[in-house]
């Protein structure tokens, strides 16, 4: 599926010819009506939400409520489920403090997987460290799937959370998560999904997956930073204590105790994104209306594509599995060349990949690996840009060849 005649609708794709843009697993580039959103939100629409009796605050209001039922669809989900949070990184702290510094204690495990975000690591870390709980990580294969093997003895009365990953960030690994979170329901643990890579490239429905929680960014998915998602079953958003306290999120306020508002107001205290967010509705509609499918049978095009033609690039290596279940997402190293120095020389062939970690330090020490080179793609990606991107990799081998 061919989604090339939608580049014009991005300003800095279609003004940069010489630009080939391939880090949208880092930040996806804007369409137009997104950008122009913001900018109508602050020149006819400025005021705060939810406090005002006169006009332009009801009109905020309803454009802000409106980008959360767009946000829903999207989602597949009931707009009550829709948290707006800053990114995904604040989503998965929302969980594990409001959630598991309540629930958790000693002994309890959380079950993660190796091939995890720090997003998806660290706010568990940090809570386990409170609780006395564990964290322990579905292994990887060698393919760069999660050893669904293992999870029979890693699944125990001791596990509370399953908190995984949906698509990968380095790999492209699109895991089972409908397959792990029945097993995780068996022994009653609570499922958190991050999403960050796959809202923006799979069609997601949240119902389908049979998680409690799934957390996105908008910034990822054609939105501005500074506004994401949490999306969680309204049950057991409706039995959580509050992340964050101040206004907005309350019922009544005492000197000396408060009660707090259902949710999703709960958990969303102060003044929230308001601009950010109406735009990040703005990019779920554009995305629902070019079809997830079709941005999906893109990025898998490409990929293919560009893993056929990357097998040309002599001491080239690409991580992750091949098959129907990876995003378009490829990490590669090439011979001694460090990561961040091939990243440097592909810039100066005008091609912007990312080099490091990724975020992702215990998937990495896996491979044995210190850094990759990563390049991933979205629906204003070309096969031209593919092959400007091998051209470019060839050039370098040919340059370096003798130090490789």
């Amino acid at each position: 599926m061919d989604l090339s005649t939608l580049r014009v609708d991005f300003p800095l794709i279609a003004g940069r010819p010489d630009l080939v843009y391939l880090d949208s697993a880092a930040t996806s580039q804007k369409p137009r009506r997104v950008i122009e959103s913001l900018k109508r939100f602050y020149e006819t629409l400025n005021a705060n939400v939810h406090r005002g009796a006169y006009r332009l605050s009801a009109e905020a209001t309803e454009a802000y409520e409106e980008a959360r039922k767009r946000l829903a669809r999207f989602l597949n989900a009931n707009p009550q489920e829709i948290v707006f949070v800053r990114n995904t990184t604040e989503a998965m702290n929302l969980v594990a403090y409001a959630w598991g510094l309540r629930n958790l204690k000693e002994g309890d495990e959380v079950l993660v997987t190796e091939m995890e975000h720090h997003a998806g690591l660290v706010p568990w870390h940090l809570v386990a460290g409170l609780k006395g709980a564990k964290v322990k990580a579905i292994p990887l294969t060698e393919e760069g799937r999660l050893d669904l093997s293992a999870l029979e003895g890693l699944l125990t009365e001791r596990t509370r959370v399953v908190s995984l990953v949906h698509m990968s960030n380095v790999l492209g690994t699109i895991n089972p998560v409908a397959e792990i979170a029945k097993k995780a329901k068996e022994v009653g643990a609570l499922v958190v999904v991050d999403g960050a890579q796959s809202a923006p490239h799979l069609p997601v429905d949240v119902k389908a997956l049979g998680a409690d929680f799934f957390a996105l960014s908008g910034h990822k998915m054609l939105g501005p930073t500074g506004a994401g998602v949490l999306w969680g079953r309204y049950p057991v958003l409706e039995e959580m204590g509050p992340f964050l306290g101040g206004g907005e999120m309350i019922r009544e306020v005492h000197v000396d105790r408060s009660t707090y508002a259902p949710p999703p107001q709960r958990f969303e205290a102060g003044t929230p994104p308001i601009a950010e967010a109406i735009a990040l509705g703005e990019a779920a509609c554009y995305l629902m209306e070019v079809g997830m499918e079709k941005v999906f049978a893109h990025d898998r095009a490409l990929l293919e594509y560009a893993l056929k033609r990357l097998e040309e690039v002599p001491r080239l290596r690409v991580y992750g599995p091949r098959g129907e279940d990876r995003g378009g997402v490829i990490p590669f190293t090439l011979g001694r060349l460090h990561a961040h120095d091939l990243a440097t020389f592909l810039d100066q062939e005008g091609i912007a990949v990312r080099a490091g970690h990724h975020c992702a330090q215990p998937l990495h020490r896996k491979l044995g690996l210190a850094a990759t080179t990563r390049a991933s793609f979205y629906l204003y990606n070309t096969k031209e840009e593919v092959d400007r991107f091998v051209e470019a990799l060839l050039r370098i081998q040919a340059k370096y060849r003798a130090w490789l």
